[in-house]
């Protein structure tokens, strides 16, 4: 599929046209960035892994009938995902209690709640992402009532799935941000699941060591990130060990070119 115009570039990803319509090309950046893009650097090797780890994740979640963005991974970085009018809400689903909750709230962290709990935040960095409620969601007609009770149905089933799916290989789902978006499906608005779930939009702990896996360990300087987004990767079974190596080299390799210039 022939890449075109360059539609969207957001933090993490960019967004080109294709001949169709209907689908685009997502291309993910290496890009790190953390409080609200205060923080950012690039990591040679992350949008790759990103890439994967989340079409795996998407996939599964299109076998249990979670609709998403999903058509295919065209390469490395690259993928081929339908069109949406993205809702501009960012939902936040969390099982324990840890970052923004614990200090607006003075919650102890790590503190694993009872029910999940989903928040929501209006996707506007100049704003900086700001905590909504869902009557502001109603107010501003970001979305509907309708809309919004489907999405939340699909986030509890999203994030059953995705405990399960991450117990089994020994990493605890601390919580996660979610995007959905509008489909014109034979004139209508079909709701689905859009944008990428992958470490940077998951906080993902060991079960056993509570070693950080994911972009905490970034926005914390917990040490380089592309051995724990691997790790992620090998135990979701998506990497051999010649690939694990080969990232991790690339990685290595544009460290080293960076210091000697």
């Amino acid at each position: 599929m022939k890449k075109g115009k360059k539609l969207y570039e957001g933090k993490a990803k960019i967004i080109y046209a294709t001949q169709d319509k209907d689908l685009v090309i997502q291309y993910f950046k290496d890009d790190a960035t953390a409080f609200n893009n205060q923080k950012k650097t690039t990591i040679e090797g992350k949008g790759v892994l990103n890439n994967r780890i989340s079409e795996h994740i998407l996939s599964n979640l299109s076998q249990i009938g979670i609709k998403n963005h999903l058509v295919k991974r065209l390469n490395m970085r690259e993928q081929i995902i339908k069109l949406v009018e993205i809702i501009p809400i960012e939902f936040i689903v969390r099982n324990v209690a840890t970052g923004s909750l614990t200090k607006r709230l003075g919650i102890e962290d790590g503190t694993v709640l009872k029910e999940p709990l989903i928040e929501y935040c209006f996707k506007d960095d100049k704003l900086g992402d700001p905590l909504v409620a869902e009557e502001h969601i109603y107010v501003f007609e970001w979305a509907n009532k309708k809309e919004i009770e489907k999405i939340k149905k699909m986030i509890l089933r999203i994030n059953d799935f995705m405990i399960g799916m991450f117990r089994g290989i020994g990493i605890k789902l601390i919580d996660f941000k979610l995007e959905f978006g509008r489909l014109k499906t034979n004139g209508k608005n079909e709701i689905i699941l859009a944008d990428e779930i992958s470490p940077d939009t998951c906080r993902l702990w060991d079960s056993l060591t509570e070693k950080k896996l994911d972009k905490d360990r970034f926005r914390k300087d917990l040490g380089d990130l592309i051995p724990a987004y691997t790790e992620v990767a090998r135990r979701l079974g998506i990497l051999h060990e010649q690939s694990n190596v080969s990232v991790v080299n690339v990685t290595k390799l544009s460290s080293v070119k960076k210091k000697t210039k």
